[in-house]
């Protein structure tokens, strides 16, 4: 099976990604480098970066319950 290409992902679709692949660094590491790049959320640590994760998670497993 190959990969998704990270790029074409959008950052959610990528959280999603890494949430249910957490041994993929190269996943991982798009996903940082995605979220380092957004203008409204400045990561300073890999907690914070899992938090935001999680909340992104929270929030669709949410949406799709409602």
């Amino acid at each position: 099976m190959s990969k998704p290409n990270f790029s074409e992902m959008s950052r959610e679709e990528l959280a999603s990604y890494v949430m249910k692949h957490r041994h993929d660094d190269e996943a991982f590491y798009a996903l940082a480098d995605k979220v380092y790049a957004s203008p409204r959320i400045r990561v300073q640590s890999m907690e914070q970066l899992a938090d935001l994760i999680r909340t992104t998670q929270k929030t669709e497993g949410d949406q799709s319950a409602g």
